[in-house]
């Protein structure tokens, strides 16, 4: 149940920073009240992993590294952004390093 949690988390918070963008400053009504709700949300699911016992360096670590590829992906997908070969690189050490992180609390 616990990662089901953090997968909701981070599915909000992707989405709530993908409208961000889309919100066009907060002059757009829609995307402003999804990005509102979709952090709050992505906390409480976050407060939720961390009663349940996540560590809080595993938790945080594994939904900040997976916003942060999920959000450049929708970014190069849907929005027109660039993605270079050094990017590419940097979000597979920030995945190497999560993966390390989360193989690091099992022990």
């Amino acid at each position: 149940m616990v990662w089901v949690l953090l997968v909701g988390a981070i599915i909000c918070e992707v989405t709530a920073t993908v409208c961000l963008r889309l919100s066009d400053g907060f002059t757009k009504l829609v995307p402003s009240v999804i990005v509102v709700a979709g952090y709050a949300a992505a906390f409480v699911l976050l407060a939720m992993v961390l009663k349940r016992g996540m560590p809080i360096g595993v938790a945080y670590g594994i939904w900040a590294a997976l916003g942060v590829a999920l959000v450049a992906l929708v970014g190069v997908a849907f929005l027109g952004d660039n993605l270079t070969w050094i990017q590419g690189a940097g979000l597979v050490l920030v995945m190497g390093g999560v993966l390390a992180l989360e193989m690091g609390a099992q022990h």
